[in-house]
């Protein structure tokens, strides 16, 4: 069995970008929630800083969606390669 390369980035985009995403907006609605989880993010995307503003959670979102269609591709270009 193969997988799709283009189905998985996408569904890992979707994936991990949503999670960015509603961590950023829970943290803004309740401070403080997540917060760890979006310092490890900051630590990890240069330019993105963990503060409670909307700009944030934006910039974050994004890296994240970038991130997910990065590795979702790889993870099954790789799955693919030792499938055989």
């Amino acid at each position: 069995m193969k997988l799709n390369p283009k189905a998985l980035a996408i569904t890992a985009a979707l994936f991990w970008g949503a999670t960015l995403l509603l961590t950023g907006i829970a943290n803004l609605i309740w401070h403080g929630y997540g917060q760890a989880f979006l310092d490890l993010m900051a630590s990890c995307y240069p330019g993105y800083h963990a503060t409670a503003s909307f700009g944030s959670v934006i910039v974050g979102t994004l890296y994240a969606l970038l991130d997910g269609l990065i590795a979702g591709w790889v993870f099954a270009w790789l799955y693919n390669i030792f499938a055989k």
